[in-house]
């Protein structure tokens, strides 16, 4: 990591925070600080990050009954820089989905937590925050995955601790991305979410074959499970290409003569050896020099 990043853990973000989903990883950040760091903030004073990784914000209207009811439980997280507009004091770092309810819930102020990081960091963070959701979609886990690889250097190992999964789930997910982009249109079209699903796909030989057994998935509701034991079926059932076999009575060679279709004529075979035997001839006599 650079030495912003070092200096960012000194501020009180925990190395390679391992997030949990039952308990919020702000809680961690407060209490590793040497001084508090929460506030109160007016929502006038705060403004939504453009660069955020979070595209959608989705349904807030549980969300709004809940901070009327009860106020924002969880604080947003919030840095300083140096180009906010005239009026703004904070940039949300993560927090978004309650910045908008609280907006609407009519709320004066939000807790907040304050941390001297930069743009980068800040991301980092919002990624790391992010894949902690539950409403992901396969595709939008595999990229916020890619991008702490890409953007922060994140090993495998370092992505597993920081998002609380096993290293083999990072790198399962992560292959989802190899999917052609007709049948990752077809996915989100089908709305086929089970992961273990998609990679079971992915091993299929085409798009065509890929989007057959999307369809099968989507309509029947197979798991991972069924999709294998149709491969396997599937696989049993096909017809092997015929072999011609022929041995030396003397044991001196062995022909095998292998066609692509599964049934042979005898007719076929004979005049497939005529082939080679004519091509032999004519190799014979143009004789060596003239090959």
């Amino acid at each position: 990591m650079s030495e912003s990043s070092a200096n960012k853990r000194r501020a009180g973000l925990p190395q390679r925070v391992r997030m949990r989903h039952t308990e919020h990883y702000v809680e961690e950040l407060s209490s590793r600080s040497e001084t508090p760091v929460g506030k109160m903030v007016p929502l006038s004073e705060i403004e939504p990050d453009p660069n955020q990784p979070r595209t959608t914000i989705g349904d807030l209207q549980d969300l709004v009954s809940s901070i009327r009811d009860k106020g924002v439980l969880e604080p947003l997280l919030v840095r300083t820089p140096n180009d906010l507009p005239t009026g703004k004091n904070f940039r949300i770092i993560s927090g978004e989905r309650r910045y908008q309810a609280s907006l609407e819930a009519g709320m004066y102020e939000v807790p907040v937590i304050v941390l001297e990081v930069d743009a980068d960091e800040a991301l980092e963070i919002a990624l790391i925050e992010n894949l902690q959701r539950k409403d992901l979609t396969p595709f939008e886990e595999a990229e916020g995955y890619q991008a702490l690889a890409d953007r922060h250097g994140y090993t495998h190992e370092q992505i597993s601790e920081a998002v609380g999964k096993s290293r083999t789930v990072i790198t399962e997910t992560l292959q989802l991305l190899k999917m052609p982009p007709k049948v990752r249109d077809a996915v989100l079209a089908l709305g086929v979410n089970s992961k273990s699903v998609l990679q079971e796909i992915l091993k299929a030989k085409s798009e065509e074959e890929m989007i057959q057994l999307l369809e099968k998935a989507a309509t029947l509701g197979l798991s991972r499970d069924d999709l294998r034991r149709r491969t396997r079926r599937r696989t049993s059932t096909r017809r092997k290409p015929y072999t011609f076999a022929f041995k030396a009575p003397d044991k001196s060679y062995r022909l095998n003569l292998t066609f692509r279709r599964s049934t042979v004529e005898r007719t076929d075979l004979i005049q497939a050896l005529q082939e080679i035997l004519e091509q032999l001839r004519q190799e014979e006599s143009e004789g060596p020099g003239e090959a």
